[in-house]
């Protein structure tokens, strides 16, 4: 079982970090940290600091990873920080794996969010025995043009400022992927919302139950084979989360990627799968019949898949709990997460 860290109050200190990208520092983007931040002040009622490291801009961080790292290890390890919040993904965290304590998580358990390259962040949590969240982050829903997705900041209030069942998560009723350059000529402009068709139920039947675990997809291949691999126990009896990035990756990929899970035995190991929305929506059909192909070439027709959740690379998202447990319906079509994810 993984720690679960303490709920947000408001008035708790919260910090930001640059695990990956450190575009949140550089001049042209720094408006968009600063109404992430104010965002997080005025709604959420947090106190925010950046780690020290966090602002000093993309090149300098890109060419220093043990930075990064040690920002994430002073955040963890000062007791006056109640949460951490990544600024946004990237493509290259892994480079921090040398630089980390898993010590310092283990002994200051709190709530850490982000997605995307976060991923990677999130199995040294998990690596450390720590529950974290893959959720939110700052330059992207936080710093969302106009203001925040009142969907969004129900599922931070739910998840993170809780200690109640989270339960069901119900669909976005809109979602967007509109890329608008950010430009401070466009923080009011909204973006285009499309209608959500809400989830779909790929194969399976009945209600299965099990524990969260999974990530970004092509961050996960970064992973594979390192300490930071989790053990065979926790994919058993496990609920899978996966997603795809911005890099919208060709349909084959997704075939090639389910087939190693499929050798490693995970996929039999596993109770479900959930998958987010592909960003746009591109490939969408085209990501499901690999899918389907994976698991009719290794007899796994009557795995519980649920497709199109509202997490990861769309906006709104909700938020997923490592190691929470959680549950799919299939003659509902409905998915939830029975537990809380804070103390």
């Amino acid at each position: 079982m993984l720690i679960k860290p303490n709920k947000l109050h408001p008035g708790d200190l919260v910090a930001t970090v640059s695990p990956s990208w450190g575009g949140a520092g550089d001049p042209e983007l720094r408006w968009r940290y600063e109404q992430g931040v104010r965002r997080l002040e005025e709604i959420f009622g947090l106190k925010v600091t950046p780690m020290p490291n966090s602002l000093k801009g993309g090149d300098y961080l890109y060419k220093n990873p043990q930075a990064r790292a040690e920002d994430l290890m002073t955040a963890f390890s000062d007791k006056s920080i109640k949460g951490i919040f990544t600024n946004i993904g990237g493509e290259e965290s892994i480079r921090l794996l040398p630089y980390i304590d898993f010590d310092v998580i283990r002994q200051n358990p709190k709530i850490f969010m982000g997605y995307s390259d976060t991923t990677i962040s999130h199995l040294f949590c998990h690596k450390a025995g720590l529950s974290s969240f893959y959720g939110p982050a700052i330059l992207t829903d936080f710093a969302e043009n106009s203001e925040i997705d009142p969907y969004t900041v129900e599922m931070v209030n739910r998840t993170l400022f809780s200690n109640k069942i989270i339960g069901e998560i119900q669909p976005a009723k809109a979602w967007t992927s509109e890329r608008l350059e950010w430009v401070e000529g466009n923080k009011n402009k909204r973006r285009k919302m499309r209608q959500n068709a809400g989830y779909e139920l790929l194969q399976g039947s009945g209600i299965v139950h099990g524990r969260l675990i999974g990530g970004c997809l092509e961050v996960l291949e970064f992973a594979k084979g390192t300490e930071l691999w989790p053990e065979e126990k926790y994919w058993d009896n496990s609920i899978l989360f996966f997603e795809t990035s911005e890099d919208q990756p060709e349909p084959t990929f997704i075939r090639y990627w389910l087939r190693n899970y499929a050798a490693q035995g995970i996929l039999h190991r596993t109770n479900g799968i959930i998958f987010g929305k592909p960003q746009d929506e591109k490939y969408y059909e085209e990501y499901k019949q690999e899918i389907l192909k994976v698991m009719k070439e290794y007899s796994l027709e009557d795995l519980p898949i649920l497709y199109n959740l509202n997490f990861g690379h769309t906006e709104p998202k909700f938020i997923l709990p490592y190691g929470s447990l959680a549950e799919i319906d299939c003659k509902k079509g409905k998915f939830s997460i029975l537990e809380s994810g804070v103390k």
